[in-house]
């Protein structure tokens, strides 16, 4: 019974698969109104393929000679007896290749912080000498230091002088609105030469010694007179008036101890400051008239 039962179904299996249901939504011929089959396209690439081997990694050219450097002081204190500082500047040329041919210069500079400031023009009217005419520059350091292997004119090339703003004539980094005179180049001049004679602007070449175009070091005066501020100091590689690498370092300037303190105190309670100033004098005017007095009786 099991037997005919099975065979009576095998037999119904072809019909019923071909048939439609009353409840069924399919099209009696299953290809009607299908989208046919878009023929073969063109075989994209899966990203990232974890099959298809990794080719070679192109890494940009780096220079063949880096600078490898060091400070002999990374911090200044500026105390009450602070009359200047010495700072080394030493190091050495890393490379994995033969020295190169043609010659190899350095060059060490020490900036301080950058400051916007007025240069005056002084004329004399009805016998008194005032300001006339200015120029308003936004941004120049307090105090600047060029030193080199060799005259800097002859390491350096005007576009990469350009570039890296190295020279002292480059110093003056903008404007800070339009000049009102015809021409500003007397006044930077003028500024910077006023800085070169108190040393705040120094062009020391031939203060780099270099070692078989590898090792070199220079030693650069800090003057008493510093601001506080975070120092920037730069060393440059050139070979053929180009620079191929730099290498930067910041030196700290804080004031420290009682020169701190009168700072500070100057600037975060000006009124006690100037109260205290006061009484200082006073109270020397008084020994002062005092010593004077007893040394008459004596």
């Amino acid at each position: 019974m099991r037997a005919a039962l099975l065979a009576l179904m095998m037999l119904m299996m072809p019909a019923a698969g071909m048939a439609q249901g009353a409840g069924s939504t399919m099209p009696a011929d299953p290809g009607a109104g299908l989208i046919p089959p878009a023929g073969p396209g063109p075989v994209w690439p899966l990203f990232p393929d974890a099959t298809a081997p990794r080719g070679p990694v192109t890494e940009p050219d780096g220079p063949t000679e880096q600078v490898v450097a060091g400070l002999s002081n990374s911090a200044v204190a500026i105390t009450t007896s602070f009359d200047g500082s010495d700072i080394l500047i030493y190091g050495a040329v890393r490379r994995e290749t033969p020295i190169p041919d043609g010659p190899l210069d350095v060059i060490v500079t020490i900036e301080a912080p950058s400051q916007p400031l007025t240069i005056w023009q002084k004329a004399r009217r009805f016998g008194i000498w005032v300001n006339t005419d200015r120029v308003d520059v936004g941004a120049a350091p307090s105090f600047y230091a060029v030193a080199t292997t060799r005259p800097l004119s002859d390491i350096l090339a005007t576009e990469w002088d350009n570039r890296y703003r190295i020279s002292l004539p480059l110093v003056l980094r903008a404007f800070a609105n339009a000049p009102q005179v015809e021409d500003a180049l007397p006044y930077t001049q003028a500024l910077i030469r006023l800085r070169q004679q108190n040393g705040h602007y120094r062009l020391e070449e031939g203060a780099v010694t270099l070692v078989e175009d590898t090792l070199f070091r220079t030693d650069i005066r800090l003057p008493a007179n510093l601001i506080e501020g975070d120092y920037r100091a730069r060393i440059f590689l050139l070979r053929e008036g180009a620079v191929i690498d730099a290498y930067g370092a910041a030196i700290e300037v804080r004031k420290v101890g009682l020169e701190r303190w009168l700072y500070r105190l100057a600037y975060d309670h000006p009124l006690l400051y100037g109260l205290m100033s006061l009484a200082v004098a006073v109270i020397a005017g008084w020994g002062a008239s005092a010593a004077f007095r007893k040394l008459r009786r004596a």
